[in-house]
């Protein structure tokens, strides 16, 4: 049976890991606004070069060849925005995660210290039930375990499939502002 002391202390820690997974949120959520911010203001930017260009245009063939010297440019700003946005997303997901972890192997190791204690105070004869309550719990961590790999090599595989879109989308608009 867990003290008083233990309970606030767990209380205490349960308190100061929310605040610290909020501040970790808001830190992501900073780092997208700062993202927007800039992306927006480069946008505006190029959007004023790019109507001053077309201001100056003299003939449909200046017209096209200033069009197709865009679509490369736009292209490959977009799949960095895109990578950038990612990188933050995975890196908030990374730190929540990891919290997470220690969170859940600290539960594990306290669980298991009172299955522990309860069964060296256990009376006799109650072994078999005992052996059965540790077996459950280590049947409980091992899906535990699978599960939180299973999530790893989703997120491996997700992070390769984005990589490969955003170096294809990019490469196929090099011959496509080529042609024109």
């Amino acid at each position: 049976m867990m003290t008083v002391e233990q309970v606030m202390a767990s209380h205490k820690a349960n308190v100061e890991t929310l605040f610290g997974l909020t501040s970790k949120a808001f830190e992501g959520v900073e780092k997208i606004v700062e993202l927007n911010l800039t992306a927006s203001k480069a946008a505006l930017s190029e959007a004023n070069a790019h109507t001053q260009s077309l201001l100056s245009v003299k003939d449909a063939q200046e017209l096209l060849a200033l069009q197709s010297g865009l679509i490369q440019p736009l292209a490959e700003k977009t799949a960095a925005y895109s990578r950038h946005l990612y990188d933050i997303a995975t890196a908030a997901t990374a730190d929540l995660g990891k919290n997470f972890e220690g969170q859940a192997a600290d539960a594990q190791k306290k669980f298991m210290g009172m299955v522990d204690t309860a069964a060296k105070n256990a009376p006799a004869g109650s072994e078999s039930a005992v052996a059965i309550m540790k077996s459950s719990v280590t049947a409980a961590n091992n899906a535990l375990e699978s599960v939180q790999k299973a999530v790893k090599q989703a997120t491996e595989m997700a992070e390769a499939n984005f990589n490969a879109v955003a170096a294809t989308a990019t490469t196929a608009t090099k011959p496509v502002a080529k042609k024109r």
